[in-house]
């Protein structure tokens, strides 16, 4: 079991990657960057052994943004956290693999997403310096 599997994470990151997987050719180059090991291989169907395309495990993903700077075909993208859900019921891929996986996976990115909301909701508020000196006088 990986580190921290199974905690709870802290606090999100304000950006996590999303695959279009209609774009991936399954060339891994995002696989060796990746610092936590959150990309993962999809086997195809016809030929699972050479066809794939990689998915990402965003409850790992800690929104560093190199398997989006190192992909050569521009099929990562960093998906603002709150918006995690649209992109990733949008980011296609084989229909059976679709079928069988996205509920799980629109599951997983809203609850993310509702997280990370509840964390922006929870943070306090910076006060200005001026707020600040303010407080200090009257008090």
């Amino acid at each position: 079991m990986g580190k921290g599997a199974g905690k709870a994470r802290k606090k999100l990151p304000k950006e996590l990657a999303v695959v279009r997987a209609d774009n991936c050719t399954g060339c891994e180059a995002c696989i060796e960057v990746c610092p936590v090991d959150c990309i993962y291989k999809v086997p195809g169907e016809d030929l699972p052994t050479v066809q794939y395309f990689v998915d990402i495990d965003l409850e790992r993903c800690i929104g560093c943004s190199l398997c989006e700077r190192w992909c050569p075909w521009d099929a990562i993208d960093m998906v603002p956290t709150a918006q995690i859900g649209e992109a990733v019921a949008e980011k296609g891929g084989p229909p059976s693999y679709v079928e069988k996986h996205q509920a799980e996976l629109n599951r997983v990115a809203d609850s993310l997403a509702e997280l990370y909301k509840e964390q922006l909701a929870a943070k306090p508020a910076k006060a200005s310096p001026k707020a600040a000196e303010a407080a200090a006088t009257t008090g």
